[in-house]
């Protein structure tokens, strides 16, 4: 019960600071959401993507799942949670950014690279098996599971998502026609570093703009994607 005093209390505090203030943002968000950018991320308790980036009610349209993945466009008579929330937003938000944020740590990436999943489950492996292409590339690059290759994994994992979004054709006319565009980045739970995937370089790179970057950027394991 102690938990669940505390988010009743938290809730209290942010009725407080987002209803009973003057100017409050819901005003404008009750008569409905225009957020410019989805994010999907992964649901681990600690990558939460309005607090990692700061964001307000109605900034970002978010879907969390087990290891941030984008499933490939498949349009058939299954039950496709995540591609119909990417599908609001692209065809009824029109968001114009779509980021698909990956983190260090990744006990959905840490399972599929060790082939082992949480006891008695029945859809993680499911899932997780549309990584298993890029699990195969990189223990083909490193030969063994160690940390560097569940980073390269995790990264991988986010350019594989990235990719698999543009198997939607409708996003991917939009990318074409300039109208939306994809990013890849990286939260790195070790360093409070934020990278970006920069196509040119072919590696993640720090987004923090701080005049220094961490002392590995990512590119080792960037290289062999």
């Amino acid at each position: 019960m102690q938990d669940i005093r505390k988010f009743i209390s938290g809730f209290n505090n942010f009725r407080n600071t987002y209803f009973c203030c003057e100017n409050s943002p819901f005003e404008a968000l009750r008569q409905g959401q225009n957020p410019r950018t989805m994010v999907i991320a992964c649901s681990d308790s600690r990558t939460d993507p309005s607090l990692i980036m700061q964001c307000g009610p109605g900034e970002i349209f978010v879907v969390r799942n087990v290891a941030n993945i984008v499933p490939p466009y498949e349009a058939d008579s299954g039950f496709h949670g995540v591609s119909s929330a990417i599908e609001y937003a692209v065809k009824a938000l029109k968001v114009a950014n779509i980021i698909v944020l990956g983190h260090s740590g990744c006990g959905g990436i840490d399972a599929l690279m060790h082939g082992t999943a949480v006891n008695n489950t029945e859809f993680i492996d499911k899932w997780l098996s549309v990584m298993n292409p890029v699990r195969d590339e990189v223990l083909g690059h490193f030969g063994e599971v160690h940390k560097k290759s569940c980073t390269a994994c995790e990264m991988a994992g986010i350019l594989a998502s990235v990719r698999n979004l543009m198997t939607f054709p409708w996003i991917a006319r939009r990318v074409d026609a300039g109208e939306l565009d994809l990013h890849g980045w990286y939260f790195d739970m070790e360093t409070g570093e934020l990278l970006g995937y920069h196509p040119d370089s072919k590696a993640f790179e720090s987004l923090s703009f701080l005049g220094h970057e961490s002392e590995d950027s990512g590119e080792e394991q960037a290289k062999m994607i």
